[in-house]
């Protein structure tokens, strides 16, 4: 019987799971061999690290009436502009009383 898969077995699998993570010379050559090999096959070799973030833009969604929503983005389009850009240069224009 010819089969089109190829049968695993799981002591196969755990060895496929336990390669060692190569050295690379350059941080070019560790993003091109993990465009092609799977980080997770080494994830339990990588070193933990620690790291800060500081995230200083943030986002806050809003609700607009359709009728609303429809003339913006007509108005926006009209200006070359996307209707976030437009509708952000209108409020910092009313609540700061500037371009």
């Amino acid at each position: 019987m010819n089969r089109p898969y190829k049968m695993i077995r799981k002591s196969d699998m755990a060895k496929s799971k336990t390669k060692s993570l190569p050295q690379f010379d350059s941080l070019d050559d560790l993003v091109e061999y993990f465009d092609s090999n799977d980080l997770g096959d080494y994830w339990d070799q990588m070193p933990e690290m620690h790291f800060d973030i500081n995230v200083r833009k943030r986002r806050h969604l809003v609700t607009i009436d359709e009728e609303l929503v429809v003339k913006l983005a007509e108005i926006a389009k009209s200006k070359n502009v996307s209707s976030e850009k437009l509708i952000n240069s209108w409020l910092r224009e009313k609540v700061f009383g500037r371009n």
